[in-house]
């Protein structure tokens, strides 16, 4: 029964206990028996056991016998149920048929090229020669009962560049009308598996996954389980307090840690080197030195398990063929995965992994649309409500956005009043815009609206995916058509520069830097 690796890990471990039963290190309910729950060494094993060698050889022979091979770097699909003879490449062929018709779009060339691209691509990019239809085909049917059940839903991020969900129902806006690549969406260069984000009125949540555990069997279907790391700060506060210190003492010295950075947390061994403070209380406080050293060795342990907020795993097999599973400790009727969503995804066991996001702001909506119903006996179908309503920009424009998803707030409403928007580009922009990198373009791109100020271009080929932006770099798609259009790059180097601008990544940020001033000097003519 080994509980942690060497012996004097014992009190460490102590400690993390008295931590997540929030009680403290001298609770005698709690700890019990000589303690001795390291991993024992093979001189300990014949020590223990002098006695009766042979269980210590024998041991040893069943354990040589042991062969346990997972299979990593797969995708395994639920096993979505195909009409006879038929592929799921051709069901979601014949899908998208159909919704071509439905959406007046069968007789249009583009439409069908590019829908036959998407396919191509959704059904030959595994590398392991399995196609991703079967995941389309999960996704349109869990929305299809959403949108049967009058449940609101909707779906985010770069899927919105997909014909091939617009047509099967998944998604609700044309990509080809907003210029939004596929690519961004499914790189057929980049080896990795499709991502939709579902979001459901988070009231009826709870129905859409009732509704996979019928489909697909409820050992099949589980949350994935989530856990709180213990972090510098956090790790000295706890030791501090299981070791029975007042408050203050831990307080003290975690506020003497600085703050890490997204992607790279701050260490104790790290905040030694950066704050002479700590440093020199370790030394010569043992107090401080104490609760240091303890909270070094729990330093990324796990405090807490919880349940992703969104996630979820459907798996052709009962679940425990692929990954351990455990029941929610705060509701024991719910199953979790003791794997977290990079372990049970595309990263670790290539499970299907999808995104179920409660959302309070659709249950407002699917609220809002009934008792209008009741009240006016108006029907509203708000997947037909146009996009260039002129009531609604108006009423965008005197600031009323109170309720409004993503466009309250005072700032946002500030901006919006300036800008007094006419088109649908306008709010998605705003959107964009309106967090902390890019919000110093607004003022910017508010100018160039309202005439204040010229629309440039920083290069005569922008135009053609800047022009609805007034030339102001808005979208990450707007970036990548940049280094595509001017720098010369494809869609296998350019998914490359946008890892490298997104995680900022110093090394390759720099590598990136220079391919793409290169570029521009080769492919567009551009001084440095």
């Amino acid at each position: 029964d080994s509980h942690y690796l060497r012996p004097d890990d014992a009190f460490a471990h102590k400690t993390l206990v008295a931590i997540s039963t929030q009680t403290d290190v001298t609770d005698t309910k709690i700890f019990s028996g000589n303690g001795q729950y390291h991993f024992i060494s093979t001189e300990e094993a014949m020590e223990w056991f002098k006695d009766i060698p042979e269980a210590v050889a024998n041991t040893e022979k069943v354990a040589e016998q042991c062969n346990v091979e997972l299979e990593l770097g797969k995708f395994i699909f639920p096993n979505f149920k195909l009409e006879p003879g038929k592929t799921a490449g051709q069901m979601l062929d014949e899908l998208t048929r159909k919704g071509a018709k439905e959406r007046g779009l069968d007789n249009n060339p583009e439409i069908e090229a590019r829908r036959r691209y998407e396919l191509e691509i959704i059904e030959s990019k595994n590398f392991q020669q399995k196609d991703y239809s079967p995941y389309f085909l999960v996704v349109a049917d869990l929305l299809r009962f959403a949108h049967e059940s009058n449940i609101y839903t909707t779906v985010r991020g770069s899927v919105a560049g997909s014909l091939v969900s617009y047509l099967s129902g998944i998604t609700h806006v044309n990509p080809i009308e907003f210029q939004l690549p596929f690519e961004r969406f499914l790189n057929p260069f980049r080896p990795s598996a499709p991502d939709i984000d579902m979001d459901f009125a988070d009231n009826r949540r709870g129905e859409v996954i009732e509704y996979a555990k019928k489909k697909y069997g409820a050992d099949k279907v589980a949350q994935i389980g989530t856990f709180g790391t213990m972090l510098a700060r956090g790790a000295v506060r706890d030791v501090a307090r299981a070791l029975g210190k007042p408050y203050e003492t831990g307080d003290r010295i975690a506020k003497l840690i600085p703050l890490g950075s997204q992607g790279f947390p701050m260490t104790i061994d790290r905040a030694m080197e950066l704050e002479p403070e700590l440093k020199n209380l370790y030394q010569k406080d043992r107090e401080a030195r104490e609760i240091l050293d303890v909270a070094k060795k729990l330093e990324g342990t796990v405090r807490h398990v919880s349940v992703h907020a969104a996630g979820v795993v459907i798996s052709p097999n009962p679940l425990n063929n692929y990954v351990p599973i455990q029941y929610d400790p705060r509701e024991n009727d719910k199953l979790i995965t003791q794997y977290d969503m990079h372990a049970v995804g595309e990263e670790g066991v290539g499970l299907t992994k999808l995104d179920f996001l409660g959302i309070r702001n659709l249950a407002i909506l699917e609220n809002a649309v009934r008792l209008v119903k009741e009240h006016k006996n108006i029907d509203i179908d708000i997947e037909k409500i146009s996009f260039d309503d002129k009531k609604t920009f108006e009423m965008l424009a005197r600031g009323e956005t109170e309720g409004l998803f993503q466009l309250n707030g005072d700032g946002m409403t500030k901006f919006l009043m300036e800008l007094r928007p006419t088109v649908i580009d306008d709010i998605n922009a705003m959107v964009a815009l309106y967090r902390p990198g890019p919000i110093n373009n607004i003022p910017e791109y508010i100018a160039r609206k309202q005439g204040r100020s010229p629309i440039k271009y920083f290069h005569p080929k922008a135009e053609k995916f800047l022009a609805k932006s007034y030339g102001v770099l808005v979208y990450q798609e707007d970036l990548l058509f940049t280094a595509l259009e001017l720098a010369g790059y494809n869609w296998e180097t350019v998914d490359k520069f946008r890892k490298a601008v997104g995680k900022k990544i110093p090394a390759e940020m720099a590598r990136q830097h220079e391919i793409f001033v290169q570029g521009c000097q080769t492919h567009s003519g551009m001084t440095k």
